[in-house]
């Protein structure tokens, strides 16, 4: 099989969710990086496979897609050889719920914080730390009765939301309240083809 093309940069929570995916099904992969910090995303060459100026993207094939979620949806449905994304209604329906939560609140609130300390976005701290406790309380009580945010089962949805919620400490945003949520985190972790986004220590020390 050729190596699907996936537009990278590696400490994009949005990115980590596809160069995740891509590994759990074991696919063979391009990392081709894109130096957000040097603006290529906001370049020619770029714009031509996402004209939204946004990481990632994926070309698989000649099937050029970005959106990190859109993304997840087609390797699932085109690889997952119906694992990582039911295709009943109610099943369905309940990703394209978390699918949602990963694109807003954890988006926003964990995912933002951590723009804060480690890219100095500015965003009202405080604020922003307030609200990403907001969901992540109401998702560890989501995961109290549950092995992974959409039944027994590991899908798309956990995908989707990994990434931010694991990395929420280096936006000061600590996860210690949190045994649901931190007990998923490690079930996800533990998923043969896991792999990590690169850490970075700012953040942690307010955090602990």
């Amino acid at each position: 099989m050729q190596a699907i093309k996936l537009y990278n940069f590696p400490r994009s929570g949005h990115a980590h969710r596809v160069e995740l995916m891509l590994s759990l099904l074991q696919l063979p992969v391009e990392s081709i990086f894109v130096d957000l910090a040097k603006g290529e995303h906001k370049q020619a060459q770029f714009l031509a496979v996402n004209p939204f100026g946004q990481v990632p993207a994926i070309d698989d094939q000649g099937v050029v897609l970005a959106d990190s979620n859109a993304i997840l949806v087609y390797l699932a449905q085109k690889y997952g050889n119906g694992r990582w994304l039911p295709a009943d209604p109610v099943g369905a329906a309940n990703v394209q719920r978390w699918l949602s939560v990963a694109a807003g609140p954890i988006a926003f609130g964990p995912g933002r914080a951590r723009l804060i300390t480690v890219f100095g976005a500015p965003y009202n701290a405080e604020e922003t730390i307030a609200y990403a406790h907001t969901w992540l309380k109401l998702i560890d009580q989501e995961l109290a009765n549950s092995t992974y945010l959409v039944g027994n089962q590991p899908t798309i949805a956990d995908v989707a939301a990994y990434s931010y919620i694991a990395h929420a400490p280096e936006g000061n945003v600590s996860l210690e309240d949190y045994a649901n949520l931190r007990a998923w985190l490690a079930r996800v972790e533990a998923l043969p083809g896991f792999v990590g986004m690169p850490r970075t220590v700012a953040g942690l020390q307010k955090s602990a």
